[in-house]
């Protein structure tokens, strides 16, 4: 390993693309037990210290996709994604699938703060929660919805990536937003799959279909999936933490390049890393033990900007502007 990150004066900013603020844990509640008081405004204003400018929040239901809407508020750079998870394919048949895509599109309708559709997609993985016949009907309504109101799509796939794309292709003539993009390397784009975990051959097949790829903490964890990091298109890549999952830990094969950063650039390090206790020792405006916040966002970039052997704040300033014109967010 070789870090050749180095850093100007400026704090880097950053559009967290992937956040759960409505799961449990910024309540203090885990695992159903109430462990500290609330501190969802705390965990934001370190967000905001960090120099994240915007966050997107994400729905995996239509019962999610109300809970997240009370969070969300553009004044704030609070945005939100409607949508049903593929683990939650069954949820949408039981509910009655015509029913509940015009509910989720209504949503869409009345309130601006929505930029995407989803997350959904496929997951084989979890097959015991939504068989794959079910996800794959719930996917292919996604998509038709995604055409009607023209938004990108917040896309998942884990393990079944030429399902898929085979469900994805015939879709993305439709697909491609319309409005003018300032980048023409993401002219005609139509969504990210976030969390990317895939192979090499995978992202490559991604990206030439014209799709961004949101790398966090789960996408760092080996060697294997470094080397594909690495590779990822700079004008194709979006950063996200999936808080409060997905965080670099000193198991992962990331952890030695966020070490290399900590002795290179410690101020910039605590901005990203604050200190963590315990829940049951926590106190006001202390982070938590095992819950990823949108702060370590830089951390991410940090690892990205060591594997590609680049400045992290040309790292982060791409990464920005993608995820701007994707979601189509305004700017400060």
């Amino acid at each position: 390993m070789q870090p050749r990150t180095v850093m100007s004066a400026v704090l880097p900013r950053y559009v967290e693309i992937a956040v759960n603020l409505s799961d449990p844990m910024f309540r203090g509640v885990y695992h159903e037990k109430k462990k500290h008081a609330e501190d969802l405004e705390q965990v934001l204003k370190r967000a905001k210290n960090a120099g994240v400018e915007a966050q997107i929040i994400t729905a995996g239901s239509l019962a999610e996709v109300h809970e997240v809407l009370q969070l969300a508020d553009t004044k704030r750079g609070l945005y939100a994604t409607a949508g049903c998870h593929p683990t939650r394919s069954t949820e949408l048949e039981v509910y009655g699938a015509t029913a509940y895509m015009n509910a989720l599109k209504d949503l869409i309708l009345a309130n601006p703060s929505i930029v995407a559709v989803g997350e959904c997609g496929l997951d084989y993985d979890r097959l015991h929660f939504s068989p794959a016949d079910a996800q794959q009907r719930c996917f292919e309504l996604q998509l038709q919805l995604a055409e009607q109101v023209r938004l990108p799509l917040f896309l998942h796939s884990r393990a079944a990536h030429a399902d898929f794309v085979r469900i994805l292709r015939p879709h993305l003539s439709s697909l491609r937003l319309d409005h003018t993009e300032p980048n023409p390397e993401s002219k005609g784009s139509v969504g990210v799959v976030h969390s990317f975990t895939g192979t090499l051959d995978e992202m490559q097949e991604l990206v030439q279909l014209g799709l961004y790829i949101g790398v966090n903490g789960c996408s760092l964890k080996t060697q294997n999936n470094l080397d594909v990091v690495r590779h990822i298109p700079l004008h194709r890549i979006l950063l996200e933490t999936d808080a409060p999952w997905c965080d670099i830990r000193p198991t992962h094969a990331s952890y030695a390049y966020l070490e290399a950063f900590a002795k290179s650039f410690s101020q910039l390090h605590a901005l990203y890393s604050p200190a963590r206790v315990k829940p049951e020792k926590w106190v006001e405006n202390a982070t938590v033990k095992g819950r990823c916040e949108p702060c370590h966002i830089g951390q991410v970039a940090a690892v990205v900007a060591q594997l590609k052997g680049i400045r992290i704040e040309e790292l982060a300033s791409q990464a920005f502007k993608n995820s701007v014109e994707l979601f189509r967010l305004s700017q400060s």
